[in-house]
């Protein structure tokens, strides 16, 4: 396998034979559109690679954001040689390769870039190994990844890295790719005159989810419909059968996955019943497994809306119930039917709060033992031990309240559940001043 590329932008490929995505690969930074905040005049990155700083870096962001081309341009603005390999296929032996071909190729003065796709892949072992050159300066590593780096790249490794964050493209931004491709008769569309009106190119725009790749790939696949079609224009309809279904940046083990429940969760918990409903189409369409979303809903149930409306546990675990005997998608409207009970219900965390503060005293005052009067006393040895002695039967009192202390003697008088004035929770709120009148009696 011959990892080395003499110029990455050179084109070793006929165009016909290469994507129409990475035959518009921008060559220099004039040409590349988007992440302003980056490579715009007097910016971190622009100025980093203007003054050929050699620090290594890695590029944070979602796919189809820039990041394969801007470390193209990196390595054919400063002339050095470019290594490209994914995680997904390269191992140990390979990256020690690579790492003896950078090192001799510095004994000659000859710089490499290592560049290393999707490198949330890597794991600690292959990680570790790039460390040394790195800090040797025998390479510059610059790392692309779709995942939080500060939770998949070791910290030692990051930290010998500058972390530039990539956002997703701008419909408008998407539009001036899309034309730029139209128009281009050297790696575009330009020789088959192909037109189009802007709402058709913003309708792929909006269907990709600020993917450039993808945009480039519905374009193309519209572009070959209509010409086996026989027409030179791109209607609605053709944009339409090349789009076929929304690109939707998720990742089911991902921090978008985690980003996404994120906002269901909080978004129900602030009685927002149509973001919750967005949200939550947002992780199905995507293709989440329904069941881990009824599992979280069933967790909402209990945090945010507990004994305000006792009801929301036993509606959500029915629609547990639903998603798994009717399947999908028909169970999509199971787990939308809790969502928008539990974003319209009365909330209280009182009993969130209330484990937690139990919790945090089990773990942190000392386990006595249960209160003689508590104790069952099935023996006679039992029983002249004083187990059961002094125990006031609740049942044998007139309002069905004995006044008797079942914490233990250092917990006397500890209030966990506080409950509020919202739904069910305010009867029993007072509930329990009643019973505290009659223990004074």
């Amino acid at each position: 396998m011959n990892l080395f590329q003499a110029n990455p932008l050179e084109d070793p490929n006929p165009q016909g034979a290469r994507p129409l995505a990475d035959r518009m690969r921008p060559r220099t930074l004039d040409e590349f559109v988007g992440q302003e905040h980056l490579v715009g005049s007097g910016k971190p990155l622009r100025v980093q690679i203007e003054r050929d700083d050699p620090t290594s870096m890695i590029f944070w962001g979602p796919p189809g954001t820039g990041k394969t081309t801007l470390a193209k341009i990196i390595a054919g603005i400063t002339k050095a040689d470019f290594i490209e390999f994914s995680a997904v296929l390269a191992g140990i032996k390979e990256i020690k390769q690579v790492m003896s071909d950078a090192e001799r190729a510095r004994q000659y003065g000859t710089r490499t870039i290592v560049f290393v796709d999707e490198i949330h892949r890597f794991n600690k072992a292959q990680q570790d190994a790039f460390l040394p050159h790195v800090e040797k300066g025998s390479i510059r590593l610059i790392g692309a990844t779709t995942e939080n780096p500060s939770f998949e790249i070791n910290s030692a490794l990051l930290s010998r890295c500058r972390v530039y964050v990539l956002n997703p493209l701008t419909e408008d931004q998407i539009v001036v790719l899309l034309r730029r491709a139209l128009s281009d008769s050297e790696r575009g569309l330009g020789p088959m005159h192909l037109e189009t009106s802007d709402e058709c190119l913003r309708k792929i725009a909006a269907y990709s989810s600020g993917d450039a790749r993808s945009a480039y790939n519905v374009l193309e696949v519209a572009a070959s419909l209509a010409q086996q079609a026989g027409v030179n224009a791109l209607s609605e309809q053709t944009i339409q059968e090349a789009v076929q279904k929304r690109v939707l940046l998720y990742d089911k083990g991902g921090e978008e996955h985690y980003n996404i429940i994120s906002a269901l969760h909080k978004s129900v918990r602030n009685s927002d019943p149509d973001a919750a409903l967005y949200w939550l189409a947002r992780m199905l369409e995507a293709g989440e497994d329904p069941l881990y979303i009824a599992r979280r809903v069933v967790r909402m149930a209990v945090e945010d809306i507990g004994l305000a409306e006792p009801t929301a546990l036993a509606l959500c675990m029915a629609a547990r119930d639903a998603v798994d005997f009717i399947g999908m998608p028909e169970g999509n409207l199971a787990l939308a039917q809790a969502i928008v009970y539990l974003s319209v219900a009365p909330k209280s965390n009182a009993l969130y709060t209330a484990y937690g503060a139990v919790k945090q005293d089990v773990e942190q005052t000392a386990a006595e033992p249960v209160p003689l009067h508590l104790r069952n006393a099935p023996t006679s040895l039992m029983k002249d031990l004083g187990y059961g002695k002094g125990y006031q039967y609740a049942h044998d009192t007139k309002e069905k309240v004995a006044n008797m202390q079942c914490l233990p003697d250092s917990l006397r008088g500890r209030v966990y559940y506080r409950p509020t004035n919202e739904g069910v929770e305010k009867r029993i709120r007072e509930r329990l001043e009643e019973i505290k009148r009659i223990k004074k009696i």
